[in-house]
């Protein structure tokens, strides 16, 4: 097969797979009609402050994997809802910041800057279409990105990279998104050694029970599904459990701002947007490809960037059209970026990354990672026919979004006013319900329930979440490269030190770590030194 003709199959395989429903005569293919549903949740989700789409993309995962079994024709439309969800998510996360002030996620507070001013002003109508055309303008951006770049980034892994290479690759990336997520680079490591020994508990490589206290409960470790949502999700519940215990206050009444009839953005409009589009879509693009940054400092590079290029008579932070097209470009385009190493090498860059690769490992037939790009043409390679597959659920996310998303987007407004008081008791018996569902074990309850502790200490105590998911999930990958490269190795105990290309990485690594060390000491001492 030629790679055109991959690229047809994985489109066949979205819109000949097997269907849902018959509309005319005419059949529907379950996966388009799992991606719609995922994309307009998504957006409901997205504007409800509080949850967002990794909570859905949690809570749905372990239903729609028993609901659609561990066949290969799971993937898609498991995969499918997933990113519509991630996409939905990402537009409807402005919802709130613009009508209400209220950001329901950290890169949206620099959306509130513009977009809650203009609200005041009677232009919230114009800025959700702002919002909405600059997010899906930089997510497409940033698709089209992953398209041309996750390929031929896979197939130079694939060429030049060995066993121990690949373990030195993984040592790098944990060492970055330790260092550069959370405040503190020491706390960041702590946490992804901490997820790379509880992953180690129950049966290893060698077939043996280990570090499981002599007990059956441990025998066969932590269930991935179980750790990476007690920590993701019931640590944020129980989190919240406790601001509500100790902060009893009702939820605040919004009063109706009148708003003025004229809330249309108009093609000049959109044609002066577009250098602050374009120019904070590339920021957001290659922030994304780096693993676990971010879309947070997207946001905000974005806007700093847009800043500087602004010349108006409205300044950003006053209510401008194009603070909010900043904004919005920038974290926008993370999402698509964000797949790049998820796709390349096997590493999530970000928590909605971390369910599609649950979801390829709950299913099986799919591992994310070089040997998806391997292209053959004596033999059909049905990984690289699901990669294109998943590229075309994501182009058709994409459609949706610049045709109904931003009248959708509109409509769910009165989301925004639902308190958590609400939310956070129905994403509790969810979760318990999800896990129970996947595993069929009341001790896998017993984990969920332990790793959500966990999640709210490590909250409370300011360690980061996301180095120790990203550790848990690749434990088993590095402990395999390592064990696989001393193999070759006859045995050397130096076999990491062999190859130039590893000792790069492992220099990367102590460099890294010890440059946003410092970067963090500085800025403590600067913020002291203000204070």
């Amino acid at each position: 097969m030629g790679v055109f003709e991959y690229v047809w199959a994985g489109v066949l395989a979205v819109f000949l797979g097997p269907e849902a429903f018959s509309l005319f005569g005419i059949g529907v293919p379950i996966t388009l009609v799992m991606v719609v549903f995922g994309f307009l949740l998504g957006i409901v989700i997205g504007a409800t402050p509080g949850l967002g789409g990794p909570f859905v993309m949690a809570v749905s995962l372990p239903i729609l994997i028993s609901f659609f079994g561990f066949t290969p024709d799971a993937l898609l439309p498991v995969m499918g809802f997933l990113v519509g969800v991630m996409k939905g998510a990402t537009v409807g996360g402005a919802v709130p910041a613009i009508l209400f002030n209220t950001p329901g996620t950290p890169d949206a507070l620099m959306t509130t800057l513009d977009g809650y001013p203009m609200t005041k002003r009677g232009n919230a109508g114009k800025a959700l279409r702002t919002a909405h055309f600059a997010s899906v303008s930089g997510d497409t951006f940033s698709d089209l990105v992953l398209f041309t770049t996750a390929p031929f980034l896979a197939i130079i892994v694939e060429s030049y990279l060995g066993f121990a290479e690949k373990a030195a690759l993984i040592v790098l990336s944990l060492s970055f998104v330790a260092a550069v997520v959370g405040a503190s680079p020491m706390k960041g490591l702590m946490a992804a050694f901490f997820g790379i020994l509880l992953a180690s508990v129950g049966t290893g490589e060698d077939l043996y029970p280990r570090m499981t206290m002599g007990t059956e409960f441990l025998a066969n470790g932590f269930p991935l599904i179980t750790a990476v949502l007690g920590v993701l999700i019931m640590g944020e519940v129980i989190t919240s459990f406790e601001e509500t215990w100790r902060d009893r206050r009702a939820a605040r009444v919004q009063n109706q701002i009148p708003q003025s009839d004229d809330n249309s953005l108009s093609w000049s409009e959109r044609k002066a947007l577009l250098p602050y589009i374009s120019v904070s879509a590339a920021v957001g693009t290659l922030i994304g490809a780096l693993p676990g940054i971010g879309s947070t400092l997207a946001a905000t590079l974005g806007y700093a960037t847009g800043q500087k290029m602004h010349k108006g008579p409205v300044k950003f932070g006053d209510g401008t059209p194009e603070g909010v097209a900043a904004t919005e470009a920038a974290n926008s385009s993370v999402s698509g970026a964000n797949l790049i190493p998820v796709l390349s090498l096997g590493i999530p860059g970000n928590v909605s990354a971390v369910f599609l690769i649950l979801a390829a490992e709950s299913i099986g037939g799919f591992n994310p990672g070089p040997s998806v790009f391997r292209f053959t043409t004596s033999e059909v390679n049905p990984e690289l026919v699901i990669a294109f597959g998943l590229f075309t659920t994501m182009m058709c996310a994409n459609i949706l979004n610049w045709t109904i998303g931003g009248q959708f987007m509109r409509w769910v407004g009165v989301m925004s006013k639902v308190p958590k008081q609400v939310l956070m008791p129905m994403v509790f018996l969810l979760t318990i319900t999800a896990v129970y569902v996947q595993e069929t074990s009341f001790d896998a309850i017993f984990f969920l329930l332990g790793f959500g502790l966990l999640g709210f200490f490590m909250r409370k105590l300011r360690v980061p979440i996301l180095p120790f998911v990203i550790a848990f999930i690749l434990a088993s990958n590095l402990e395999t490269a390592l064990r696989q490269a001393f193999a070759v190795s006859g045995g050397d105990p130096f076999f990491l030190f062999r190859s130039p290309i590893s000792i790069v990485f492992l220099v990367l690594s102590v460099v890294v770590i010890v440059f946003f060390m410092c970067g963090k000491k500085d800025e403590a001492a600067l913020s002291s030194e203000v204070s």
